[in-house]
Order: structure tokens, then C-alpha cells, then sequence
């Protein structure tokens, strides 16, 4: 099998003498002390030594009895729900910061009788990248996020470890006419945000991140890493949306950049039932998947002094006269008007997205957290494939009003996204800690998503990828999975797909180590 690059010779050296410790006790039946003993012999010092890699990544293995071991761990995890005393922790990580670091860790790992948790930017909202109940090691990819912008080309490489903030960044400062389709939240990692396959404002007119993505690397079950030639289609195809991790660790993405004009303008306004707003969002569903492909209008629904708030957010790929004169002719009921517009280049609008201050400079997008996240959060999605009459929109209002705390976004398809009307994620955040609390407002989301049911797809009910829901179907925490078990949550993911990622699975990864709560299992399991 072709690769782009094999594992060192130093690394291979290592892993020979390693295999001595492991014929005195065989992994399968040996003991968690015997797994670590085998794992650390697996990463001995000449494992980090590659001559392209920095002196700095000796550094780079971190276990319980280093004092920044917590630190580490707790640096990239966004929801306190899964940072919590009880909370399950490596036996290691391992922050790379070369290639051949990620490949040690697969092949160590695997090896050693290991699970494998891969984290780019530790949004997972179930907590599958950086959480196990069985005994695992965690690979951080922050380290790794070098981005090489080509405008000739119009391209740009970016690794797994970048966020989406630094991306743009960088695409900015190379041009302001050009863009990456994505997503608006700054702080994704690149590496799991494309691999479920990465929406944002630009989708309607570019598509998906996926969509304009032309090559990437990846190490595989064996240590190799490949790219699109050496990986073949089928692998290729199968990473652009079906996750990642469950075929092996992204190491980069090469991205087709999208033309954008040197000004956007963008827009936040909002209408409560008071001010009609119940007839707003009737004609939205019916305009906002038709309307001109330069347009993204995203509907946020909050509930404010007993009663619903829906902010309608839009990004128009021009100016505001245009912009104007489109909402005239297909949206005159929002009233949008010239006051409520602001002109900005492409890049300022991601951070208009963020709800920063007007004129917040695009360095925000740079911003990382040094602390551990303080909240707690739960997402659910849907997709809405039928529009939802205005009785329906009445009955949900007055169930969102009970809700209190939950927050919906109804973000359009249409144009290049063809086969539903638009994507649902209800969200809640909250700050109390507290068993009791938790389950609560658990409860509170499962009994809105409940409530939803008539007016959402069905047979499957789908749910959006990268929205993980681990209530909506998953893999038992002993690490064992099967195929119809799979299908529960894998038909609601990736609908008939779901099958074609399993052959995919079964010739990549037969014996399934890439594995987690809701990924993709071989045909055998």
C-alpha cells in the first residue's frame, strides 16, 4: 500500500524492543500496570527523536504525575459537564507537535491495548474526544495548527490543530477578497469541525467546508500517513463528513478558498410575539431557503420576561443598497433598514458572529482561553424538512416560553444545500453546579426535543453530525459497538451513507481501534 511517509526507522528500532516487554506479559491478559509499562516502553526517548522535529517535544507526554497534567487536560474542554471530579482522565497525553508524534501515539497506543481519544479543539459536545470509561490515551492536536495560505492557488493548508479564528486570520492577512466556507464559532478545531463536514453563512453559496476540500493527511490503524492519492476515494469521501476518528487521525486539511467582495454586510434585529413575530418566521421558512445565495439569514430564538425573542442574523456577500433591495422584493416583513446594516470586510463579520462589540479588530479571533470552561452545556439538533404552520409555531412558543433557558437556532438551506429547509440546534447553558441541577435542565432539553417531534424529519429523525446528542442512540462506555447498534444513531447521522461508511471502515480498520461512543464500526462488530 502506498504512503506518503512510513513511521521513523528510530520509532520502529523502539517498538521492536518494546515488543520484548510484551511477550513476558502479553498485553491482552495483562493488568493496567503492565498496559502503562508497555505504553511508556513503546514511547521511549528515541520514539521524539526525529531529525525535522523541534527540541521542544521532549516535552510533549504528559501523565498524572506531571504538575500540568491538569492543565493540559482541562485547557480545550468547553463544557464543565464533562470537567468534573468524577470525570474519567487519561493514563497520558500526548500534545503533538510533529507528525511522527501522532504516529507513535496510534501505533503505542494500539499496541499497548489502549484506547485512542484524538481532540483538536475540544467542542465535542458529549465529550467523546477527550472522555472515556475504559482506559485511554488522549492525543491533543492544539500544537499542531500551521496554516500556508496560497492565493495563487487559492488554497490553503491548515492543520488539524488549528482553530476556525486562526484560520480566517491568516486568510485575511494574505486577502480580503477571499474566505473559507465554515463555521462562525472562532475556537473549532479545524480537524473535527471539517470532518463532520463544517456549515456556516457562506454554505448556501459555497456548500460545505467538505465541499471545497481537495486533499488531506491522515494517519491510519497502522501508523501511516496518507494522503488523497495514497488513501484512495472511498477513505477520502468518508472523512469529509462522516467524522474523522473513526477511521484514524486527521493531520490536515487542503481547502479551495471562496471569493468574497471587500465588504459584507451583516445585520441582527429582532421581533418579539408582541411585535408580530409569529408571522416573520411563517414567511421566513418560506423565502429564507429561496433567497439569493448571497444572503444567510439564521433565526435565534431566546426567551425574554416571559415571552419570545427572535433575533433574525444575516450576512449579505455585498452592500447594503443590494442587500436592501432584495429584502424589499422577497422579505419586506422583517422591515430590515438601512440603520440596522453594517458594512464590514469579510473577516470582521466572523467576528460580528461572535456578539463581540462593533469594531472589535479581527485579532479576536485569535483569542485562547487559559482557564477551564465555567458553564455547563447540552445541544440537541433537527432538520425541518416541512414548513411548520403558523398553529405549530404558536404551540412552540408556548412550550419554549416554559423552557426558559433553552436557546434555538434555525439556520437555512437552499441554494447549494438542497433536501431540507432548515437545521435546528436548540442549546441551553447554565452556570449552578449540581447533580440535581444537571438533570434538570437535561430533562427540560429532552422534553422540548420530545415536544418538537411532529414538526421535525422523520423515519429517520435526523440530527446533525458534529451536534453530538448522545441521547439519539450510542455504543455502550465499555468501548463495544456493533453494527446494528451503530445503525441506531448512524441512520439518523448519515441516512443511507451510514452503510457505505461501514465498508469503508471494514477495509480501513477492520479490527475497529478507532472507536468511540457514536463512531462508524466495521461490518464484523
Amino acid at each position: 500500500m502506498a504512503t506518503s511517509s512510513s513511521l521513523p526507522f528510530l520509532l520502529l528500532s523502539t517498538l521492536l524492543a518494546a515488543i520484548v516487554v510484551l511477550l513476558q506479559s502479553p498485553v491482552s491478559h495483562a493488568d493496567l500496570d503492565h498496559q502503562k509499562a508497555y505504553f511508556h516502553a513503546c514511547l521511549s526517548n528515541k520514539v521524539w527523536t526525529n531529525p525535522s522535529a523541534p527540541v521542544s517535544v521532549i516535552g510533549a507526554l504528559y501523565t498524572s504525575t506531571n504538575s500540568s497534567f491538569s492543565d493540559i487536560l482541562n485547557l480545550h474542554i468547553h463544557n464543565k459537564r464533562f470537567n468534573r471530579p468524577n470525570t474519567p482522565k487519561p493514563i497520558a497525553i500526548i500534545t503533538a507537535f510533529h507528525e511522527s508524534h501522532v504516529q507513535a501515539a496510534v501505533v503505542c497506543s494500539k499496541a499497548s491495548n489502549f484506547q485512542l481519544r484524538i481532540r483538536s479543539g475540544g467542542h465535542d459536545y458529549e465529550g467523546f474526544s477527550f472522555v472515556s470509561d475504559i482506559p485511554f490515551i488522549l492525543l491533543d492536536m492544539y500544537n499542531l495548527k500551521s496554516i500556508n495560505v496560497n492565493i495563487q492557488n487559492g488554497t490553503v493548508l491548515v492543520e488539524a490543530g488549528a482553530t476556525l479564528g486562526q484560520l480566517y486570520y491568516k486568510v485575511a492577512k494574505n486577502s480580503h477578497v477571499h474566505a473559507v466556507a465554515a463555521g462562525v464559532c472562532p475556537s473549532l478545531g479545524t480537524g473535527g469541525h471539517f470532518s463532520g463536514g463544517g456549515y456556516g453563512n457562506l454554505m448556501r453559496k459555497y456548500g460545505l467546508s467538505v465541499d471545497n476540500i481537495i486533499d488531506a493527511k491522515i494517519v491510519n490503524v497502522n501508523g501511516d500517513i496518507l494522503d488523497r492519492k495514497s488513501m484512495g476515494e472511498d477513505l477520502f469521501w468518508a472523512i469529509r463528513g462522516g467524522g474523522g476518528a473513526s477511521f484514524g487521525v486527521i493531520l490536515s486539511w487542503t481547502i479551495k478558498l471562496v471569493a468574497v467582495p471587500p465588504l459584507v454586510t451583516v445585520f441582527k434585529v429582532n421581533r418579539t410575539l408582541e411585535q408580530g413575530v409569529t408571522d416573520i418566521v411563517y414567511k421566513w421558512q418560506h423565502v429564507a431557503p429561496k433567497l439569493h445565495r448571497d444572503l444567510f439569514i439564521r433565526l435565534q430564538h431566546e426567551v425574554h420576561h416571559k415571552t419570545v425573542q427572535v433575533f433574525f442574523i444575516g450576512e449579505f456577500l455585498g452592500r447594503t443598497d443590494r442587500l436592501l433591495s432584495l429584502m424589499k422584493e422577497s422579505f419586506p416583513e422583517l422591515g430590515l433598514r438601512k440603520s440596522d446594516c453594517l458594512e464590514l470586510p469579510w473577516v470582521n463579520s466572523t467576528v460580528f458572529y461572535t456578539e463581540g462589540p462593533i469594531g472589535y479588530p479581527a485579532e479576536a479571533l485569535l483569542f485562547e482561553a487559559k482557564y477551564p470552561a465555567q458553564s455547563y452545556f447540552k445541544s440537541k439538533s433537527d432538520f425541518v424538512k416541512k414548513i411548520i404552520s403558523k398553529k405549530g409555531l404558536r404551540s412552540i412558543w408556548k412550550k419554549f416560553i416554559e423552557s426558559e433557558i433553552i436557546v434555538m437556532q434555525w439556520n437555512p438551506y437552499g441554494g447549494r444545500i438542497a433536501g431540507n429547509l432548515f437545521l435546528i440546534q436548540y442549546y441551553m447553558i447554565w452556570l449552578q453546579d449540581g447533580e440535581d441541577i444537571t438533570n434538570r435542565n437535561l430533562n427540560v432539553s429532552r422534553s422540548m426535543y420530545e415536544f418538537m417531534t411532529p414538526f421535525v424529519s422523520k423515519f429517520p429523525r435526523e440530527a446533525f453530525h458534529n451536534y453530538r446528542d448522545r441521547d439519539i442512540g450510542a455504543n455502550p462506555s465499555n468501548g463495544t459497538t456493533n453494527v446494528d447498534r451503530a445503525r441506531i444513531y448512524g441512520a439518523k447521522f448519515f441516512r443511507e451513507n451510514f452503510d457505505r461508511l461501514v465498508k469503508v471502515k471494514t477495509r480501513v480498520d477492520p479490527e475497529n481501534f478507532f472507536r468511540y461512543e457514536q463512531s462508524i464500526p466495521p461490518q464484523k462488530y
